[in-house]
């Protein structure tokens, strides 16, 4: 069992953030960006990559998204990836070059892509409440093996939930911007 680290909880933990942060920016209000690619992954060669490993994407245009499978036996796979992203965009296939327009902003793409936003925000809450468990299992480890005393590991504890709560409210506080600029 590894031993109970604040400075690894904190890094674990701010991770989190910064994935979410990095997913969220791929949701684009009605604007191609290459980014809005960024979270899907495609299966190719046996194993889940993501598509910038196995395609290049680009802007053309102010609406348009162009992505350039590199391996013509992943045009397929590429497609039917993008398509169940979620992300409401329908590849035009031309060769290995697929053409993505960006569709307009409707109020229901606005509500998709907000409850895309929670999504990821509710994966990011779990994955911070994976680190607290860790931190919480580890400070009980440690206490068994007489590491440390008991009100050592309650304060440990405490600290471990403040800074649970301080990442999450930040969790929240980046959805709720993003969901703000989605809804307009």
């Amino acid at each position: 069992m590894a031993k109970y680290d604040k400075a690894d909880l904190e890094r674990r933990m701010h991770g989190a953030v910064e994935s979410l942060k990095h997913d969220l920016a791929g949701l684009r209000t009605g604007r191609a960006n290459t980014a809005l690619l960024d979270p899907i992954t495609v299966e190719v060669y046996g194993s889940h990559m993501p598509l910038n490993q196995v395609a290049s994407v680009s802007v053309p245009e102010p609406r348009m998204l162009a992505v350039q499978v590199w391996d013509k036996a992943n045009v397929g796979p590429v497609d039917k990836a993008i398509r169940s992203a979620g992300l409401g965009l329908n590849p035009i296939v031309d060769g290995q070059l697929l053409r993505l327009p960006i569709p307009e902003m409707t109020q229901e793409r606005r509500k998709e892509l907000s409850k895309l936003a929670g999504q990821y925000a509710e994966k990011a809450r779990v994955a911070v409440r994976n680190v607290r468990r860790d931190g919480m299992d580890n400070l009980k480890a440690d206490e068994n093996k007489k590491e440390i005393s008991e009100d050592e590991r309650k304060r440990s504890e405490t600290d471990v939930q403040k800074l649970t709560d301080s990442t999450i409210a930040e969790i929240d506080a980046a959805a709720a911007a993003k969901e703000k600029e989605i809804l307009g």
